[in-house]
């Protein structure tokens, strides 16, 4: 949950901007099983299937925008995984880079990143270690330059169909932004984001004679008890990840080490010499007898009454 106080926004009946009290951003992730199982039979790995829907409201809570994504990438590096059904808004595409989430592990160094609206991967820039709510997390920041960008096919246009608004109207969306992320580095999580969001039409009929106009333009945070919620999950996370990736494996070579030191030790005492037995005892550990002088045989005795 996002939201741009204040903001401004087109109002479609009219053609005008205005500012308004908020514009709500709501991105739902739906991870799709069955998808991603019926991909992994055939990619031979552990593959993810995400299905997103970012839905733009107006402060009346109407609809502005819907944009529909599917998301499908490696489990373990997030590197996006190119199937059937990968697209943006229904057209397909082919991602390179991340989007949504860094690997488990991420690393001080700058990520390919990419940009749902332009359909386009670019460098998402590191910027230093900084403290948020308690955590060290790793900043990250990319600038998208004005792109010119399609209409999101559902928006709120009266008899106009918007996926042919623009070869009717001649009227082009364009687009900017900068992202900023604050992202835990264990589990890959960003507990923080932001964007610097400016959208705007230019030309053709629908501004009837006018060169642009901002269709929004607002700094989108993320809603604070929604920062709240997502930093105690990845706290929470955090811990597991590692005991994972780190302090079982080294756990486990630790002990293993002492179990061959006590196998190689065993295994070089039953190998001693036989005659090893401690002076003054026999083989079952008692004492042992010394020898006396060696008897003469007597006559045989007749044998006597029982008794005797």
């Amino acid at each position: 949950m996002l939201e741009a106080r204040p903001a401004t926004l087109l109002r479609y009946d009219t053609m005008r901007a205005e500012q308004v009290e908020k514009v709500t951003i709501v991105q739902t992730l739906k991870g799709n099983v069955e998808e991603s199982e019926r991909i992994e039979r055939h990619a031979g790995r552990d593959v993810v299937v995400w299905d997103s829907l970012s839905h733009v409201q107006g402060p009346d809570g109407k609809t502005v925008s819907q944009i529909p994504e599917r998301y499908i990438f490696d489990a373990h590096t997030q590197a996006p995984v190119h199937a059937p059904g990968e697209m943006v808004d229904g057209d397909p595409v082919r991602r390179e880079g991340i989007e949504f989430k860094w690997p488990f592990l991420t690393e001080k160094r700058d990520y390919a990143y990419f940009d749902a609206q332009t359909r386009t991967s670019a460098p998402i820039h590191y910027k230093g270690t900084r403290t948020f709510r308690g955590l060290e997390v790793y900043y990250f920041e990319q600038t998208v330059p004005w792109t010119k960008v399609p209409y999101p096919k559902k928006m709120p246009i009266p008899g106009i169909d918007a996926a042919t608004l623009e070869e009717r109207t001649g009227t082009t969306r364009w687009y900017t932004t900068t992202r900023m992320f604050w992202v835990e580095p264990v589990t890959g999580a960003p507990v923080n984001g932001e964007e610097i969001h400016t959208e705007e039409l230019r030309g053709g009929s629908l501004l009837g004679g006018r060169d642009r106009v901002t269709a929004f333009s607002g700094h989108v945070r993320m809603r604070e008890d929604y920062v709240d919620r997502t930093v105690a999950q990845v706290s929470s996370q955090r811990g597991l990840v590692l005991l994972l990736v780190s302090r079982l494996p080294w756990t486990f070579l630790g002990l293993g080490a002492g179990l061959l030191a006590v196998s190689l030790l065993l295994e070089a005492r039953s190998r001693r010499p036989g005659g090893d037995a401690a002076p003054g005892r026999d083989e079952g550990g008692a004492p042992a007898r010394e020898p006396g002088p060696a008897r003469e045989p007597g006559p045989a005795r007749e044998p006597g009454p029982a008794g005797m």
